[in-house]
């Protein structure tokens, strides 16, 4: 299956004389990884000098490589196509386009769908055991907690650690979980709303005997009602205070961010002296007091204003879940290609698109390690029982898959390649 795109001359690639020999050279009859992402680069420089002809000379060469069924390189090459497609497509939209019937529409899922997704590899249980381990040492003692909850899983991390405290030797806590209203357009996405889930925690809370209540923060509608994506944000920040957040003096508060951070701009918010977005969110989430705040992401970084560093990082960081897929489900597999499929919808706004709304802005664990001390927070170390309970999720998934410490970081592996990281902190200062 090929992503289908219209050329005005597709034999000018025959043409030795052409600028695309020099896209080629080196390449032909040997189409591998390393040639592909030549070609990307090539196609990205081509689009950013306005060279029309040859980025079209170069998409056609990759449509002949892509395939939705293929390797995993083809694969992954489809969706970069569909990305520069969708870019060149604002600077000459009458002479590229896709396929009208190749549109993205992603369904929702059920809850019993997504609990199958988020199990496929474990790109998102790493986070949760990882997390929770910590957040379970955390607490220990507290009669009340509070979890601050940002991720894009629609609260699938939580059953697990009700069940985890209902277990424990002393009266499980009290536990609030409070999410905010918005959460960034991205997938997975969910057939119910968040209060539903709410209710749903609560049911599984209960037949645990765990008390718990579940609160939404919602959004100011005088803000988020603009449309300036950048009003999502500031209402956002508005909202976390002790008022709006109703914290609680007799609970020890937790601030859970998965997948998440990477959603806030890094830009500066007005004038040179003001901090982006996601300085001023951890900022404030530091002055609410939290007893330990989890950061956990994927370990790349994608946030480069170049559309050619983005392609190199993007192209050798997106194949791990693609070969990850590869070694256990077919090609025709439904949940293979709906995966892939919401990858595709992350390499197509990181390649596709750029200001506001480019909002995949990955930063590495390194990198975000020296974020959290420049805001005044310390690393907490992962002790070995969490390093036991990673490695025990880890021995039920492919033989690919391994765990490094780096620093106080956790990182998922696959093949020896980072993948995800998990971080713990504690602002300086903290007071019990």
């Amino acid at each position: 299956m090929k992503t289908e795109i219209s050329l005005q001359n597709p034999s000018v690639v025959k043409n030795p004389q052409t600028s695309l020999s020099g896209a080629l050279k080196g390449c032909l009859g040997s189409l591998d990884g390393a040639c592909i992402e030549k070609l990307l680069l090539h196609c990205a420089s081509a689009l950013e000098t306005n060279d029309v002809t040859l980025a079209q000379q170069i998409m056609w060469v990759l449509n002949n490589v892509a395939s939705t069924q293929g390797d995993p390189n083809q694969r992954l090459t489809s969706w970069f196509l569909r990305a520069l497609i969708s870019r060149s497509s604002r600077v000459c939209p009458t002479t590229m386009n896709l396929n009208a019937n190749s549109a993205l529409h992603r369904r929702p899922m059920s809850v019993t769908e997504l609990a199958g997704y988020v199990d496929l590899i474990p790109w998102h249980r790493f986070g949760f055991c990882a997390s929770n381990s910590a957040i379970f040492k955390a607490i220990e003692g507290c009669q009340k907690v509070h979890i601050l909850d940002f991720s894009i899983t629609h609260c699938m991390q939580w059953p697990t650690l009700i069940d985890d405290l209902s277990k424990r030797l002393q009266k499980p806590p009290f536990l609030r979980i409070s999410v905010p209203s918005w959460r960034p357009n991205v997938p997975p996405f969910l057939n119910m709303s968040i209060e539903e889930v709410g209710v749903r925690l609560a049911n599984f809370a209960k037949s645990r005997e765990v008390l718990f209540e579940f609160n939404v923060i919602n959004q100011d509608s005088s803000l988020s009602s603009r449309e300036n994506p950048s009003f999502h944000y500031d209402s956002l920040l508005s909202n976390l205070n002790p008022s709006m957040l109703n914290l609680r003096d007799d609970e020890a508060l937790v601030i859970n961010c998965q997948n998440w951070l990477r959603y806030l701009p890094d830009e500066q918010r007005g004038s040179a002296n003001d901090d982006s977005w996601r300085d001023d969110f951890l900022r404030t989430i530091r002055g609410v007091n939290p007893r330990m705040i989890i950061v956990v992401d994927e370990d790349s970084d994608l946030g480069s204003s170049s559309l050619t560093s983005r392609i190199t990082t993007c192209f050798n960081y997106l194949w791990i879940p693609f070969d990850a897929l590869e070694t256990f489900l077919p090609k025709y597999s439904n949940e293979r290609i709906e995966y892939e499929a919401d990858i595709g919808h992350k390499i197509e706004n990181i390649i596709g698109f750029e200001g506001m709304q480019r909002i995949e802005r990955l930063e590495c664990g390194m990198k975000l390690s020296q974020r959290m001390k420049n805001g005044g927070f310390f690393s907490v170390p992962f002790d070995e029982e969490t390093v036991g309970e990673v490695k025990v999720l880890l021995d039920e998934q492919a033989s690919g898959w391994g765990m490094k410490k780096e620093d106080d970081m956790l990182v998922l592996t696959w093949k020896g390649h980072n993948s995800v990281y998990a971080t713990a902190w504690v602002p300086y200062g903290f007071d019990d």
